[in-house]
Protein backbone atom coordinates (compact mmCIF):
# COMPACT_ATOMS: atom_id res chain seq x y z
CA UNK A 1 0.00 0.00 0.00
CA UNK A 2 1.56 3.11 -0.93
CA UNK A 3 2.89 5.69 1.65
CA UNK A 4 0.09 8.41 1.84
CA UNK A 5 0.23 10.32 5.43
CA UNK A 6 -2.63 11.98 7.01
CA UNK A 7 -3.31 14.85 5.43
CA UNK A 8 -5.35 16.83 7.92
CA UNK A 9 -4.12 19.49 10.16
CA UNK A 10 -6.05 20.35 13.19
CA UNK A 11 -4.19 22.71 15.27
CA UNK A 12 -4.99 26.05 15.96
CA UNK A 13 -3.47 28.41 13.06
CA UNK A 14 -2.67 25.36 11.26
CA UNK A 15 -3.23 25.78 7.38
CA UNK A 16 -5.12 23.33 5.52
CA UNK A 17 -4.84 20.53 3.15
CA UNK A 18 -7.15 22.82 1.41
CA UNK A 19 -8.43 25.96 1.98
CA UNK A 20 -12.42 25.69 1.44
CA UNK A 21 -14.57 28.71 0.87
CA UNK A 22 -13.91 32.02 1.94
CA UNK A 23 -13.55 33.23 -1.58
CA UNK A 24 -15.70 36.58 -0.51
CA UNK A 25 -13.71 37.52 2.33
CA UNK A 26 -10.65 37.47 -0.04
CA UNK A 27 -12.39 39.41 -2.91
CA UNK A 28 -12.96 41.57 0.37
CA UNK A 29 -9.27 42.24 0.93
CA UNK A 30 -8.19 42.89 -2.54
CA UNK A 31 -11.04 45.23 -2.53
CA UNK A 32 -9.30 46.89 0.56
CA UNK A 33 -5.97 46.76 -1.07
CA UNK A 34 -7.36 48.66 -3.92
CA UNK A 35 -7.84 52.08 -2.15
CA UNK A 36 -6.27 54.96 -3.40
CA UNK A 37 -6.49 56.71 -0.07
CA UNK A 38 -7.18 54.31 3.06
CA UNK A 39 -10.88 54.77 4.22
CA UNK A 40 -11.38 51.46 5.68
CA UNK A 41 -9.19 49.67 7.43
CA UNK A 42 -10.39 45.39 8.30
CA UNK A 43 -11.23 43.57 10.75
CA UNK A 44 -11.35 39.63 10.39
CA UNK A 45 -13.62 38.29 13.74
CA UNK A 46 -15.82 34.99 14.12
CA UNK A 47 -15.94 32.09 16.77
CA UNK A 48 -12.89 29.74 17.99
CA UNK A 49 -12.59 27.34 15.25
CA UNK A 50 -13.69 29.26 12.30
CA UNK A 51 -10.62 29.76 10.65
CA UNK A 52 -9.50 33.29 11.02
CA UNK A 53 -5.77 32.50 11.84
CA UNK A 54 -5.55 30.37 8.80
CA UNK A 55 -7.23 33.33 6.44
CA UNK A 56 -5.05 36.14 7.70
CA UNK A 57 -2.06 34.31 6.77
CA UNK A 58 -3.73 33.43 3.26
CA UNK A 59 -4.19 36.89 2.71
CA UNK A 60 -0.40 37.88 3.30
CA UNK A 61 1.21 36.09 0.06
CA UNK A 62 -2.00 38.36 -1.57
CA UNK A 63 -0.57 41.36 -0.34
CA UNK A 64 3.45 41.15 -1.00
CA UNK A 65 2.04 40.40 -4.08
CA UNK A 66 0.09 42.85 -4.62
CA UNK A 67 3.04 45.19 -4.20
CA UNK A 68 2.66 45.96 -0.24
CA UNK A 69 4.52 45.15 3.09
CA UNK A 70 3.43 43.40 5.63
CA UNK A 71 4.18 43.41 9.15
CA UNK A 72 2.55 41.68 12.46
CA UNK A 73 2.43 39.05 14.93
CA UNK A 74 -0.38 37.59 17.39
CA UNK A 75 -0.86 40.67 20.15
CA UNK A 76 -0.63 38.81 23.82
CA UNK A 77 -2.44 40.34 26.74
CA UNK A 78 1.62 41.18 28.06
CA UNK A 79 2.03 43.54 24.54
CA UNK A 80 -1.06 45.51 25.27
CA UNK A 81 -1.12 46.49 28.73
CA UNK A 82 0.25 50.01 28.69
CA UNK A 83 0.70 52.30 25.79
CA UNK A 84 4.23 52.35 25.61
CA UNK A 85 4.07 48.36 25.30
CA UNK A 86 2.13 48.65 22.31
CA UNK A 87 4.48 51.32 20.76
CA UNK A 88 7.37 49.02 21.64
CA UNK A 89 5.24 46.01 19.45
CA UNK A 90 5.11 48.46 16.56
CA UNK A 91 8.52 49.22 16.69
CA UNK A 92 9.23 45.62 17.25
CA UNK A 93 7.73 44.71 14.02
CA UNK A 94 8.69 47.42 11.87
CA UNK A 95 12.15 46.89 12.55
CA UNK A 96 12.20 43.79 10.30
CA UNK A 97 11.77 45.94 7.25
CA UNK A 98 13.38 48.78 8.48
CA UNK A 99 16.77 47.26 10.32
CA UNK A 100 18.17 46.27 6.96
CA UNK A 101 18.50 50.46 5.21
CA UNK A 102 20.72 52.41 5.78
CA UNK A 103 20.59 56.18 7.13
CA UNK A 104 22.85 59.23 7.66
CA UNK A 105 23.24 60.79 11.01
CA UNK A 106 21.70 64.19 9.25
CA UNK A 107 19.01 61.95 8.15
CA UNK A 108 17.92 60.83 11.45
CA UNK A 109 18.24 63.85 13.20
CA UNK A 110 15.51 65.27 11.08
CA UNK A 111 12.93 62.83 11.42
CA UNK A 112 13.46 63.19 15.05
CA UNK A 113 16.43 62.97 17.23
CA UNK A 114 17.71 66.19 19.13
CA UNK A 115 20.85 67.49 18.22
CA UNK A 116 22.52 66.13 21.87
CA UNK A 117 21.57 62.37 20.82
CA UNK A 118 24.81 60.19 20.35
CA UNK A 119 23.57 57.51 17.13
CA UNK A 120 25.47 54.26 17.98
CA UNK A 121 24.48 53.22 14.41
CA UNK A 122 23.26 54.08 11.27
CA UNK A 123 20.57 51.47 10.55
CA UNK A 124 16.63 52.20 10.93
CA UNK A 125 16.88 49.00 13.65
CA UNK A 126 14.67 48.01 16.64
CA UNK A 127 16.96 50.57 18.71
CA UNK A 128 16.71 53.52 16.39
CA UNK A 129 13.03 53.74 16.15
CA UNK A 130 13.00 53.03 19.55
CA UNK A 131 15.05 55.89 20.74
CA UNK A 132 12.85 58.08 18.18
CA UNK A 133 9.97 57.19 20.26
CA UNK A 134 11.69 58.31 23.38
CA UNK A 135 13.04 61.71 22.34
CA UNK A 136 10.25 62.70 20.95
CA UNK A 137 8.15 64.91 22.64
CA UNK A 138 4.52 65.02 23.06
CA UNK A 139 1.98 62.22 24.26
CA UNK A 140 2.40 58.81 23.17
CA UNK A 141 0.43 59.74 20.13
CA UNK A 142 2.60 62.17 19.04
CA UNK A 143 5.69 59.88 19.90
CA UNK A 144 4.07 56.84 17.70
CA UNK A 145 3.39 59.19 15.20
CA UNK A 146 6.76 60.20 14.59
CA UNK A 147 8.24 56.62 14.55
CA UNK A 148 5.23 55.76 12.13
CA UNK A 149 5.73 58.29 9.57
CA UNK A 150 9.94 57.75 9.75
CA UNK A 151 9.65 54.10 8.93
CA UNK A 152 6.99 54.61 5.95
CA UNK A 153 9.33 57.76 4.64
CA UNK A 154 12.59 55.56 4.62
CA UNK A 155 10.27 52.37 3.26
CA UNK A 156 9.04 54.54 0.79
CA UNK A 157 11.83 56.02 -0.45
CA UNK A 158 14.02 52.52 -0.16
CA UNK A 159 11.27 50.14 -1.99
CA UNK A 160 8.46 52.06 -3.38
CA UNK A 161 5.41 49.98 -1.97
CA UNK A 162 2.33 50.64 -2.05
CA UNK A 163 1.75 50.96 1.67
CA UNK A 164 2.04 49.23 4.66
CA UNK A 165 -0.32 46.32 6.48
CA UNK A 166 -0.14 46.31 10.09
CA UNK A 167 -2.36 42.59 11.09
CA UNK A 168 -2.30 41.44 14.55
CA UNK A 169 -3.89 38.59 15.56
CA UNK A 170 -5.83 37.94 18.40
CA UNK A 171 -6.77 41.64 18.54
CA UNK A 172 -9.51 41.15 21.56
CA UNK A 173 -6.85 41.33 24.21
CA UNK A 174 -6.31 44.85 23.27
CA UNK A 175 -8.03 47.33 25.83
CA UNK A 176 -8.11 50.60 27.47
CA UNK A 177 -7.02 50.56 30.99
CA UNK A 178 -8.52 53.90 32.50
CA UNK A 179 -8.18 52.63 35.78
CA UNK A 180 -4.72 52.54 35.10
CA UNK A 181 -4.85 55.75 32.59
CA UNK A 182 -3.48 53.66 29.99
CA UNK A 183 -4.92 53.57 26.84
CA UNK A 184 -3.46 51.32 24.08
CA UNK A 185 -6.11 50.55 21.66
CA UNK A 186 -7.19 54.76 21.75
CA UNK A 187 -3.45 55.13 21.35
CA UNK A 188 -3.23 52.59 17.95
CA UNK A 189 -6.66 53.65 16.90
CA UNK A 190 -5.77 57.75 16.97
CA UNK A 191 -2.68 56.84 15.50
CA UNK A 192 -3.25 55.01 12.02
CA UNK A 193 -6.97 57.43 11.62
CA UNK A 194 -4.41 60.63 11.92
CA UNK A 195 -1.44 59.44 9.35
CA UNK A 196 -5.08 57.94 7.19
CA UNK A 197 -5.84 61.30 6.98
CA UNK A 198 -3.21 62.97 6.12
CA UNK A 199 -2.83 59.98 3.17
CA UNK A 200 -0.27 57.48 4.43
CA UNK A 201 -0.89 54.21 2.93
CA UNK A 202 -0.71 52.46 6.74
CA UNK A 203 -3.16 49.89 7.02
CA UNK A 204 -4.80 47.95 9.60
CA UNK A 205 -5.53 44.17 9.76
CA UNK A 206 -7.49 42.73 12.91
CA UNK A 207 -8.50 39.53 13.90
CA UNK A 208 -10.40 38.91 16.97
CA UNK A 209 -12.66 36.93 18.64
CA UNK A 210 -16.67 38.91 18.65
CA UNK A 211 -15.62 41.04 21.50
CA UNK A 212 -13.28 42.94 19.22
CA UNK A 213 -15.16 45.26 17.28
CA UNK A 214 -17.04 46.41 20.18
CA UNK A 215 -14.11 47.09 22.54
CA UNK A 216 -13.14 48.88 18.94
CA UNK A 217 -16.16 51.18 19.53
CA UNK A 218 -16.05 51.66 22.71
CA UNK A 219 -13.17 52.81 22.59
CA UNK A 220 -13.40 55.18 19.30
CA UNK A 221 -16.65 55.77 18.07
CA UNK A 222 -15.10 56.51 14.97
CA UNK A 223 -14.21 53.07 14.04
CA UNK A 224 -17.47 52.36 12.71
CA UNK A 225 -16.47 54.47 10.03
CA UNK A 226 -12.49 53.56 9.68
CA UNK A 227 -13.57 49.48 9.58
CA UNK A 228 -14.89 46.95 7.58
CA UNK A 229 -15.98 44.22 9.79
CA UNK A 230 -15.96 40.59 7.92
CA UNK A 231 -17.87 37.57 10.23
CA UNK A 232 -16.52 34.74 9.45
CA UNK A 233 -19.22 31.70 9.65
CA UNK A 234 -19.29 28.34 9.40
CA UNK A 235 -18.88 26.34 5.65
CA UNK A 236 -21.70 25.94 3.49
CA UNK A 237 -22.17 21.97 2.96
CA UNK A 238 -20.92 21.88 -0.04
CA UNK A 239 -18.06 23.97 1.10
CA UNK A 240 -17.38 21.48 4.07
CA UNK A 241 -17.77 18.57 1.24
CA UNK A 242 -14.92 19.55 -0.32
CA UNK A 243 -12.68 20.59 2.66
CA UNK A 244 -13.45 16.98 3.36
CA UNK A 245 -12.94 15.45 -0.10
CA UNK A 246 -9.92 17.40 -1.86
CA UNK A 247 -6.89 16.34 0.71
CA UNK A 248 -7.92 12.68 -0.10
CA UNK A 249 -9.19 13.01 -3.74
CA UNK A 250 -5.65 11.26 -5.09
CA UNK A 251 -5.35 7.87 -6.24
CA UNK A 252 -2.43 6.64 -3.96
CA UNK A 253 -4.55 7.99 -1.14
CA UNK A 254 -6.22 4.30 0.34
CA UNK A 255 -8.97 5.85 2.06
CA UNK A 256 -12.09 6.20 0.49
CA UNK A 257 -15.13 7.98 2.42
CA UNK A 258 -18.83 7.12 0.94
CA UNK A 259 -21.10 10.12 0.86
CA UNK A 260 -22.68 8.83 3.62
CA UNK A 261 -19.26 9.25 5.94
CA UNK A 262 -18.85 12.45 4.56
CA UNK A 263 -22.75 13.87 5.57
CA UNK A 264 -21.81 12.79 8.95
CA UNK A 265 -18.37 14.48 8.98
CA UNK A 266 -20.36 18.01 7.67
CA UNK A 267 -23.40 16.97 10.27
CA UNK A 268 -20.87 16.80 13.54
CA UNK A 269 -18.38 19.48 12.73
CA UNK A 270 -21.31 21.87 11.40
CA UNK A 271 -19.29 22.98 9.02
CA UNK A 272 -16.12 24.63 11.12
CA UNK A 273 -13.06 24.22 9.31
CA UNK A 274 -11.11 23.24 13.04
CA UNK A 275 -13.76 20.75 13.65
CA UNK A 276 -13.53 19.70 10.01
CA UNK A 277 -9.42 19.30 10.08
CA UNK A 278 -9.67 17.00 13.57
CA UNK A 279 -12.93 14.82 12.64
CA UNK A 280 -11.07 13.61 9.06
CA UNK A 281 -8.36 13.29 11.06
CA UNK A 282 -9.62 10.51 13.47
CA UNK A 283 -12.00 9.45 10.59
CA UNK A 284 -8.71 8.76 8.76
CA UNK A 285 -6.69 7.02 11.41
CA UNK A 286 -9.74 4.86 12.08
CA UNK A 287 -10.47 3.85 8.59
CA UNK A 288 -6.65 3.04 8.06
CA UNK A 289 -6.57 0.39 11.25
CA UNK A 290 -10.13 -1.08 9.50
CA UNK A 291 -8.20 -1.27 6.40
CA UNK A 292 -5.46 -2.88 7.24
CA UNK A 293 -7.32 -5.32 9.65
CA UNK A 294 -9.78 -6.06 6.38
CA UNK A 295 -12.71 -4.63 8.06
CA UNK A 296 -15.48 -2.75 6.94
CA UNK A 297 -14.93 1.24 7.86
CA UNK A 298 -17.54 3.49 9.18
CA UNK A 299 -17.20 6.90 11.18
CA UNK A 300 -16.63 6.18 14.71
CA UNK A 301 -18.80 9.01 15.85
CA UNK A 302 -19.37 8.19 19.62
CA UNK A 303 -15.16 7.65 19.79
CA UNK A 304 -14.30 11.03 18.12
CA UNK A 305 -16.85 13.08 20.60
CA UNK A 306 -15.31 11.55 22.98
CA UNK A 307 -11.61 12.82 22.04
CA UNK A 308 -13.11 15.94 21.09
CA UNK A 309 -14.65 16.94 24.59
CA UNK A 310 -11.25 15.75 26.36
CA UNK A 311 -9.21 17.40 23.86
CA UNK A 312 -11.13 20.51 23.11
CA UNK A 313 -13.85 21.81 25.35
CA UNK A 314 -12.77 19.60 28.83
CA UNK A 315 -10.56 22.87 29.38
CA UNK A 316 -12.78 25.58 28.57
CA UNK A 317 -15.55 23.92 31.01
CA UNK A 318 -13.31 23.12 33.98
CA UNK A 319 -12.55 27.06 34.49
CA UNK A 320 -16.68 27.55 35.35
CA UNK A 321 -17.86 26.67 38.68
CA UNK A 322 -20.75 24.38 38.81
CA UNK A 323 -23.28 27.24 39.21
CA UNK A 324 -22.05 28.59 36.07
CA UNK A 325 -22.13 25.31 34.62
CA UNK A 326 -25.90 25.00 35.70
CA UNK A 327 -26.59 28.57 33.68
CA UNK A 328 -24.35 27.35 30.47
CA UNK A 329 -26.70 24.23 30.55
CA UNK A 330 -29.89 26.54 30.92
CA UNK A 331 -28.48 28.51 28.14
CA UNK A 332 -27.78 25.89 25.73
CA UNK A 333 -31.14 24.17 26.29
CA UNK A 334 -32.39 27.49 24.35
CA UNK A 335 -33.52 27.08 20.95
CA UNK A 336 -31.64 29.78 19.83
CA UNK A 337 -28.30 29.43 21.90
CA UNK A 338 -26.69 28.71 18.40
CA UNK A 339 -27.38 32.69 17.20
CA UNK A 340 -27.89 35.10 19.94
CA UNK A 341 -29.90 34.80 23.91
CA UNK A 342 -31.33 37.38 26.16
CA UNK A 343 -30.78 37.60 30.21
CA UNK A 344 -34.44 37.58 29.92
CA UNK A 345 -34.70 34.17 28.09
CA UNK A 346 -31.96 32.44 29.99
CA UNK A 347 -34.03 34.01 33.14
CA UNK A 348 -37.24 32.36 32.28
CA UNK A 349 -36.22 29.65 30.97
CA UNK A 350 -34.27 28.76 34.33
CA UNK A 351 -37.71 29.15 36.00
CA UNK A 352 -39.13 26.28 33.87
CA UNK A 353 -36.64 23.99 34.58
CA UNK A 354 -34.86 24.87 37.75
CA UNK A 355 -36.45 24.80 41.34
CA UNK A 356 -33.26 27.41 42.35
CA UNK A 357 -33.73 29.86 39.34
CA UNK A 358 -31.44 32.63 38.20
CA UNK A 359 -32.50 36.45 39.11
CA UNK A 360 -31.80 38.67 35.97
CA UNK A 361 -29.12 40.77 37.76
CA UNK A 362 -27.17 37.18 38.66
CA UNK A 363 -27.11 36.28 34.67
CA UNK A 364 -25.91 39.56 33.93
CA UNK A 365 -23.10 39.13 36.84
CA UNK A 366 -22.29 35.28 35.51
CA UNK A 367 -22.68 35.71 31.86
CA UNK A 368 -20.21 39.10 32.39
CA UNK A 369 -17.44 36.69 34.20
CA UNK A 370 -18.04 33.81 31.63
CA UNK A 371 -17.71 36.52 29.27
CA UNK A 372 -14.09 37.04 30.78
CA UNK A 373 -13.02 33.47 30.58
CA UNK A 374 -14.24 33.41 26.70
CA UNK A 375 -17.07 30.78 27.17
CA UNK A 376 -19.58 33.86 26.01
CA UNK A 377 -19.62 36.92 24.26
CA UNK A 378 -22.15 39.99 24.40
CA UNK A 379 -22.74 41.73 21.16
CA UNK A 380 -23.42 45.08 20.33
CA UNK A 381 -26.83 44.80 20.61
CA UNK A 382 -26.89 43.50 24.48
CA UNK A 383 -27.26 40.37 23.76
CA UNK A 384 -25.09 37.10 24.17
CA UNK A 385 -24.00 34.29 22.69
CA UNK A 386 -21.37 31.21 22.81
CA UNK A 387 -17.92 32.40 22.20
CA UNK A 388 -16.94 28.33 21.45
CA UNK A 389 -18.66 26.46 18.07
CA UNK A 390 -20.27 23.17 19.18
CA UNK A 391 -20.85 24.32 23.00
CA UNK A 392 -24.44 23.37 22.74
CA UNK A 393 -23.72 19.86 21.81
CA UNK A 394 -20.58 19.33 24.50
CA UNK A 395 -23.16 20.90 27.28
CA UNK A 396 -26.12 18.47 26.24
CA UNK A 397 -23.25 15.39 26.78
CA UNK A 398 -23.19 16.61 30.31
CA UNK A 399 -26.29 15.98 31.05
CA UNK A 400 -26.61 18.44 33.78
CA UNK A 401 -30.00 20.20 33.29
CA UNK A 402 -32.52 18.44 30.92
Amino acid sequence: MPDFKNPFRPGAGHTPPYLAGRQYECKEFLRLLSQERILENLVLTGLRGVGKTVLLETFKPQAINDGWLWVGTDLSESATVSEDKIAVRLCTDLSILTSGIVVSTSVVQKMGFSSDVELTEHTLGYQTLLDIYNSTPGLALDKLKKVLETAWRVLSSANHPKGIIFAYDEAQNLSDQAQKEEYPLALLLDAFQSLQRQGMPLMLVLTGLPTLFPKLVESRTFSERMFRVVFLKSLKPNESGEAIHKPIEYDSCPVKLSEDSVQTIIEMSAGYPYFIQFICREVYDAFMQKIDRGERASVPTKEIEQKLDTDFFAGRWAQATDRQRELLSIIALLENCNNEFSVQEVVERSKAVLEKSFSSSHVHQMLGTLSTQGLVFKNRHGKYSFAVPLMEKFIARQGLVT
